[in-house]
């Protein structure tokens, strides 16, 4: 394994052990769960929206490694961002694992969300990387429910 590759390794299982903004948000606007009937991942999405902006995003629920420290990665990065740039990293995030060419995306635009990168060599757990972000979108659309299949 590369050095990188290591460093990716640390950051998920890092955001597993140790999941940023993990809990119950009272006071959200808007909230989505999403269901991955494969690995039998469930998390919930909780934001709270200020005007156009994040104010604040937290998850919960269980999930393998992938699922959690998906959803650790995507609160931390979103935190404080407006809707447009939720947007775009959601759309940058959805090329890097599911797009057609793995170099098509700058890397280090993503910052610690780049570590999900392996994770496209892998299609069943790409479900479990994403769930999370179905669930940010199906939040943000009305929706209050959303699966991965």
């Amino acid at each position: 394994m590369s050095e990188l590759e290591d460093l990716y390794q640390e950051i998920i299982l890092d955001h597993n052990r140790r999941p940023r903004n993990f809990g119950k948000l009272e006071d959200s606007t808007h909230q989505a769960e999403g269901h991955n009937p494969l690995c039998g991942d469930e998390i919930t999405v909780y934001l709270k929206l200020d005007g156009d902006r994040i104010s604040e995003i937290t998850f919960d629920g269980q999930g393998c490694a992938i699922s959690k420290a998906s959803a650790s990665l995507m609160t931390a990065r979103l935190k404080g961002r407006t809707l447009k740039e939720v947007r775009s990293v959601v759309s940058d995030v959805s090329e890097l694992l599911t797009g057609p060419d793995e170099g098509i995306i700058d890397l280090e635009r993503l910052g610690d969300l780049a570590a999900l990168q392996g994770v496209r060599k892998y299609a069943v757990r790409v479900k479990c990387a994403t769930l999370a972000w179905h669930a940010l979108e199906a939040a943000l659309t009305g929706e209050h429910e959303t699966t991965t299949e």
